[in-house]
C-alpha cells in the first residue's frame, strides 16, 4: 500500500469505519512507514480532543439544507452507462465474497452479472412517468401547497404538484341532499361563526317547518350546536329547531334538560322550560323543574319553573 492511499484510510481506521480486509493491509504499511504512523498519532489525539469537547447536535434547518444539497448533487451527476452498473455490481459482490468458497463466489459472481443485466434491459424499457405541468401557473384559485417535486434526472426538466384553493358555489332548494350536507359542515364550522350562524338557523327553520328533519343527522347537529356553540344566539336557533321533537325523542329531551340546568344564558333557559311543558309530566322533566325552582341562583329561573309546576300540582 501507497503512503498516499494509507493517509486516506488513516481516519476512517481510527474511528473504525474503514473494512476489516483493508484493516490488515493498512496495518501491515503503518509497521514499516514512519510517515504513516505520524499522521495515525496525530489523528487519534485530534479524536482524543475532539471526545473531550460536549457534542451539539445539528439544527433542523442545517440537516434540511444539508439533504437538499445532497439531493441536488445526486440529482446533478451524469447517468452510469450499463457497462458501468455491471461492473460496479460485479465488484461489490466480489469484495463481500473475499473469504467465500472459491466454487460458491463464482456461482454467485456469474448470478450478480447476470442479474445485472437483466435489470437493466427491464429497467430501460420501463416507461417513465412524468406529471404532465400544468399549461399555466396562472388560473383560478390560490396555491395553497407543494404536494411533490420530481426532476428528470440528468436535464432541466421538473414536474411540480400544487394544490390550489379554488371557491366553488353550490345553489339548490334546501330539500337538496347536497344542500342539506353543506349546510350541516357550515354549523360546524369553527372559522367563521357567522357560517356556522346561519347554517344552524337555516337547519332549525327547517325542522319547524317539517321540512326533512326526521333523519338523526340534522338533529344531532343542533344537539352540538346547543351543547357547544359559545353563541347564545346559535343555542337559542337550535333549541327552538328540535321543539318538534322534545316529546318523541329523548336524546332531544335530555340535550333541552341539560341546557336548561347548564346553559349560561337566561334567555335560553327559559326557552328550554318552555320546550318542556308539553312534556312536563315526565318524571325526569318533574325531577328537573322541581331542582331549579328550589335550588337556581336566578330568581327569573326559579318563579318560572315553580309556575310550570303548579299548574299541574297532581302531577307527583
Amino acid at each position: 500500500m501507497e503512503c498516499k492511499l494509507a493517509q486516506e484510510k488513516i481516519a476512517l481506521f481510527a474511528y473504525g469505519e474503514l473494512p476489516d480486509d483493508q484493516c490488515h493491509a493498512l496495518e501491515g504499511h503503518l509497521s514499516t512507514c514512519q510517515r504513516c504512523q505520524e499522521e495515525l498519532a496525530a489523528v487519534q489525539a485530534l479524536q482524543q480532543a475532539m471526545s473531550l469537547a460536549p457534542a451539539e447536535e445539528p439544527s433542523a434547518n442545517m440537516l434540511a439544507q444539508a439533504r437538499l444539497r445532497l439531493e441536488e448533487a445526486l440529482d446533478s451527476m451524469p447517468r452510469m452507462g450499463w457497462l458501468e452498473r455491471i461492473q460496479q455490481s460485479i465488484f461489490r459482490g466480489a469484495s463481500m465474497l473475499g473469504r467465500a468458497p472459491v466454487a460458491a463466489s463464482a456461482l454467485l459472481v456469474v448470478g450478480l452479472g447476470c442479474g445485472g443485466w437483466a435489470g437493466f434491459e427491464y429497467a430501460e424499457n420501463l416507461p417513465h412517468p412524468v406529471a404532465a405541468l400544468p399549461a399555466s401557473v396562472e388560473g383560478p384559485g390560490k396555491i395553497a401547497s407543494i404536494s411533490n417535486i420530481v426532476r428528470e434526472p440528468g436535464s432541466e426538466n421538473v414536474a411540480i404538484h400544487f394544490n390550489r384553493l379554488v371557491p366553488e358555489t353550490a345553489q339548490g332548494s334546501l330539500d337538496d341532499p347536497k344542500i342539506r350536507q353543506l349546510l350541516l359542515l357550515g354549523a360546524e364550522s369553527p372559522a367563521d361563526p357567522g357560517v356556522t350562524q346561519n347554517s344552524v338557523s337555516l337547519l332549525a327553520d327547517e325542522c319547524l317547518a317539517g321540512h326533512e328533519c326526521s333523519e338523526g343527522t340534522v338533529r344531532k347537529a343542533l344537539l352540538v350546536a346547543l351543547c357547544y356553540d359559545r353563541d347564545p344566539d346559535v343555542r337559542l336557533k337550535a333549541l327552538n329547531g328540535l321543539k318538534p321533537y322534545v316529546a318523541e325523542d329523548m336524546r332531544v329531551r335530555d340535550g333541552v334538560l341539560e341546557a336548561l340546568l347548564d346553559d349560561p344564558d337566561p334567555t335560553v333557559r327559559s326557552r328550554a322550560i318552555e320546550l318542556l311543558q308539553p312534556v312536563q309530566a315526565d318524571s325526569s322533566v318533574r325531577e328537573v323543574l322541581h331542582t331549579v325552582a328550589s335550588e337556581d341562583d336566578n330568581p327569573h329561573i326559579r318563579t318560572v319553573s315553580q309556575e310550570v309546576l303548579d299548574r299541574y300540582p297532581q302531577i307527583q
